[in-house]
């Protein structure tokens, strides 16, 4: 196999320093393309996703029956690692997924949801509501989202939640400042 000549460097010399410059290998492998053979791969993935948008909303029903399942099974055996492993899990994909499918004020509940698995001192002392109130705000933000006039009620859904959450998440963990630096910040999840 023939290999091909490394191409040399070039070395200019100054009276304080040099510049070496390396040519570029990669100039023979490139090509030119005509205007009306360019690709948009920017264009190309939006187009997908618009092709797939009509199956967001199974998507997301889908993510919100695994959050409703692994909350029945807190409620049923307890907070243990497999079930409050399973239960943020759920949360965190709602929380990643919720803006592309379309449901951002979902994902800001679920943002709100984690930070209070990841958090809490003690899971098991969090109040039931709090959760419980967390997953109801979820499945409803889902469910609701189609009728254009609960935009409004959505954002404030979650804007209190999340503001009740970090109250919670503060109070119990007054001495820990390591978690209270993190409780603290601001959310991650696109709001809208």
């Amino acid at each position: 196999m023939d290999k091909a000549k490394k191409p040399a460097l070039r070395v200019k010399a100054f009276a304080d320093h040099h510049v070496i410059t390396q040519a570029n290998p990669l100039r023979r492998v490139l090509r030119q393309v005509d205007d009306k053979d360019r690709d948009d791969p920017i264009a190309r993935a939006e187009q997908a996703l618009a092709g797939l948008s009509g199956e967001f909303q199974d998507w997301m029903a889908s993510e919100c029956e695994r959050l409703r399942a692994a909350h029945a099974a807190v409620l049923d055996k307890g907070f243990n690692e497999a079930t409050r492993g399973e239960l943020f899990r759920a949360a965190h994909d709602i929380k990643g997924d919720a803006a592309t499918f379309g449901y951002p004020t979902a994902g800001v509940a679920a943002e709100s949801l984690c930070r209070i698995i990841e958090h809490a001192p003690q899971l098991e002392q969090v109040p039931a509501d709090l959760i419980a109130n967390h997953i109801k705000a979820i499945l409803a933000i889902v469910r609701e989202h189609a009728q254009i006039d609960k935009a409004g009620v959505e954002r404030e859904l979650s804007r209190r939640l999340r503001a009740i959450a970090d109250e919670y998440l503060a109070a119990v963990n007054h001495d820990r400042p390591d978690h209270l630096e993190a409780i603290l910040a601001p959310g991650i999840a696109p709001a809208e």
